[in-house]
């Protein structure tokens, strides 16, 4: 019997990949990505312990799902820090460094 590709094992290892450049959007779409990244890997990960001879592209599943863990903390700290940010300092404080930072630097 030939062996089949894991379902999802290619859509795993983009999602977590993605999750990492997802952080970038403060947080909120990287920690969507990798939890859905996490929970396909499960999955695809009980169907390989069922019968590992069956398939092929597992690598790519345990990949994705270090790539989605890594984003998913990424997305969090940076979430955590925007948080932060604004109870701090706010919007208005934001604008604010923005206009010194364009002035100082952008002309």
């Amino acid at each position: 019997m030939e062996k089949q590709t894991l379902p999802n094992s290619t859509l795993i290892l983009v999602f977590g990949i993605l999750s990492i450049l997802g952080c970038c959007c403060y947080g909120v779409l990287g920690i969507i990505l990798a939890i859905v990244a996490i929970v396909l890997a499960k999955k695809a990960t009980a169907l390989y312990n069922e019968n590992p001879e069956l398939y092929t592209g597992y690598q790519n599943v345990k990949t994705g799902k270090i790539l989605a863990i890594v984003g998913l903390i990424l997305s969090i700290i940076y979430l955590i820090y925007v948080v932060f940010i604004f109870a701090t300092v706010g919007y208005d404080g934001i604008l604010d460094m923005q206009r010194e930072m364009m002035e100082q630097y952008g002309g």
